[in-house]
């Protein structure tokens, strides 16, 4: 959420940058000035009416001591007592009003963000490797796949419809390797602290970090009189965690890791993407999180997107990493980078990671806040987090990229450990 205090102060600048993150906010923001001025001037009738209130208390409780009527002073008491339940009344309409559009508003890009409207306008920062070549014409996962006998597409679309899948042997295997390589790189050698987070989350977590109210039809709520969600993404649960509390801005930066599956109905996709594992309703990631103090945050972004980018080196797998521009940012974020790895069966480079600094506007949101040294006024940390990595992804990754002319796919050497020494997936 913006600081109400920018939409006020600095309203031009604000409704610019606004524009360069999407189209049709001008009415919000003016609503939202408006009911500004409105609360502005709500608040001093309610002040004065208060305390007209507590001068004829003083007044009276003085008369009663001495002996004095009371009556008409009582009755000039109820009537600033009208005064201020209708001005509460009015002031928390305005107040709930203001809230429900800030809620509503994108966060402002970075000044370092590219100004663009797509794809097109993000702008390539860095490679790693080189995509692999073949002798033969290679082959994508989702025809890999089902040859190795790996892959079921067919029964996850009977299990529970279309955009769903089964691993079977050692796809499976290679789905909890990547988990537990994955985990082990961040929480030992990166410094992340392990969390395991519930799989459902309410209503407020899913306002804290920016899913409600704007993209509640990509979210699968339970039925019944459960008012929870199925979660999109573990950022949801460990942005969180600290969710009205206020820090010690001497434990800062704070990073966290976690594994869960994610669940998006991803309302409005459609297109190439559906096949295969690229975009399934149900996928397994591992997650970062930070939470750190205002100016230690782009460092920490450029220090997660290095740890989500060291798993995909310790792969063997090329990519690409981009900053992605004004428009193609997502909804929280100030700044994202994008890491993209070279998929053979596509000939193009695809998003495996997104990693964002969010700054103050998902602790606003959730009210998080830190007092710098232990001590003093709080203010709101910032919030980064980034995939480290979508599981799906990496293992269609690998075996596009590992695969063999016989049919048969290699497992990276920094997984048979994890795979108890198998090194080739053959076709079954």
């Amino acid at each position: 959420m913006l600081d109400p205090a920018l939409l006020r102060d600095e309203a031009s600048d604000v409704g610019t940058r606004l524009a360069q993150r999407g189209d049709g906010l001008d009415d919000l923001v003016g609503e939202l000035r408006r009911l500004d001025h409105e609360r502005r001037a709500i608040l001093p009738g309610l002040e004065a009416a208060r305390h007209a209130k507590k001068a004829l208390g003083v007044q009276i409780g003085k008369a009663k001591r001495d002996g004095q009527p009371t009556d008409a002073l009582m009755e000039a008491g109820q009537v600033h007592t009208a005064t201020i339940e209708t001005e509460e009344t009015r002031l928390d309409q305005v107040e709930q009003a203001r809230h429900a559009l800030l809620l509503k508003l994108p966060n402002l890009a970075h000044e370092s963000v590219p100004i663009g409207v797509g794809e097109a306008d993000n702008v390539e920062v860095r490679r790693h490797g080189e995509p692999p070549t073949f002798d033969f014409a290679p082959l994508s996962h989702a025809e890999l796949g089902p040859a190795l006998g790996i892959i079921d597409f067919e029964r996850g679309a009977k299990l529970a419809g279309a955009r769903f899948s089964v691993l079977r042997g050692a796809g499976a295997r290679l789905s909890r390797a990547l988990i537990n390589f994955m985990l082990d790189l961040h929480a030992t050698e990166h410094g992340y602290i392990e969390i395991a987070p519930p799989f459902l989350a309410n209503p407020d977590s899913l306002v804290g970090t920016g899913q409600l109210p704007k993209f509640e039809d990509d979210l699968f709520k339970i039925a019944g009189d459960w008012n929870l969600y199925l979660i999109p993404t573990a950022e949801v649960p460990l942005a969180n965690l600290h969710r009205g509390e206020i820090l010690d801005g001497r434990a800062l930066p704070l990073r966290y890791t976690a594994y869960t599956p994610c669940f998006r109905s991803e309302a409005g996709s459609y297109g190439a993407d559906v096949r295969g594992l690229i975009r399934q309703h149900q996928f397994d990631k591992v997650e970062m999180v930070a939470y750190t103090r205002p100016d230690q945050s782009y460092d920490v972004l450029e220090q997660l997107t290095t740890h989500a980018e060291t798993v995909l080196q310790r792969l063997g797998l090329a990519y690409r990493t981009v900053v992605l521009c004004t428009r193609d940012m997502g909804f929280a974020a100030a700044k994202t980078y994008d890491i993209e790895v070279w998929l053979p069966g596509q000939q193009k480079y695809r998003e495996i990671s997104s990693c964002s600094n969010t700054e103050a506007f998902q602790a606003r949101r959730a009210n998080i806040k830190f007092r710098p040294d232990g001590k003093g006024k709080a203010e709101h940390v910032h919030t980064l987090n980034g995939s480290g990595l979508a599981v799906g992804r990496t293992l269609l990754a690998i075996l596009e990229n590992y695969q063999q002319a016989d049919g048969s796919a290699q497992i990276p050497d920094a997984l048979r450990p994890y795979m108890h020494g198998l090194e080739v997936i053959e076709p079954q």
